[in-house]
Order: structure tokens, then sequence, then C-alpha cells
């Protein structure tokens, strides 16, 4: 079945920001064991004040959904002005999902360390 750009689109928007916050982190923790920092404590420092830029790179950069806003305000097409919403809602979503399954293994850590 072959989805709809939209879908498609939605979709693309969620993962990256998702793999954006997880990647960073999983290397944050490498680099934090490479020079003898604790590494979970890196991971979810790194986590939390990233999720903005996964959100940003998942919509393609800022003004790309700052000129759609503009053209669905000024132009009247409330389609387009939904459409972004929406983007970066998902967007917001998935990089904080993202900060949840470092979280997550934050938790995992402390039940299973003891």
């Amino acid at each position: 079945m072959i989805l709809s750009n939209f879908l498609a689109s939605v979709i693309n928007n969620f993962l990256i920001s998702f793999g954006v916050v997880i990647g960073a982190s999983v290397f944050a923790g490498v680099g934090a064991i490479i020079t003898d920092n604790p590494p979970l404590r890196t991971m979810i420092n790194l986590a939390s004040s990233i999720k903005i830029w996964a959100m940003a790179t998942a919509l393609g950069g800022t003004f790309s959904s700052f000129i759609a806003i503009d053209k669905g305000l000024f132009e009247g097409e409330l389609k387009r002005i939904i459409k972004q919403v929406i983007y970066i809602f998902i967007a917001l979503l998935g990089a904080n999902s993202g900060y949840g399954f470092i979280r997550l293994i934050q938790r995992c850590s402390e039940i299973w360390g003891n």
C-alpha cells in the first residue's frame, strides 16, 4: 500500500526527530566513556538540550515552516497552516519520545544495577 505524501512526511518527521535525539545521545554516551565521564548523565543532559534542534532538523530547517505558515496566513490557505502545525507537533512528539527512550534506559540501569 502506497502512503500519501502527507502521511509519509508525518512518519518521516517523527522518525527523524526521534533518531536525532537517540543518535546524538548514544554517541555522546560513547564520547563520555572515552573521556571517562558518566555516560548516562551525559546522555540525559544532551537528550534534554537537543530536542529543539531535533525538531528543526525534522522540519528541514525552521525557515521552510515559517514560509509555509506565512503563505497560509496571507494567501488564505488554511490547509497549509494546519499541515505545518501537524508537522511541528509530530516532530515535537518524536523528539520527546526519543528523550523518553533515553530516560527509560536510565531507569532500567537503576533497576538492573542494584
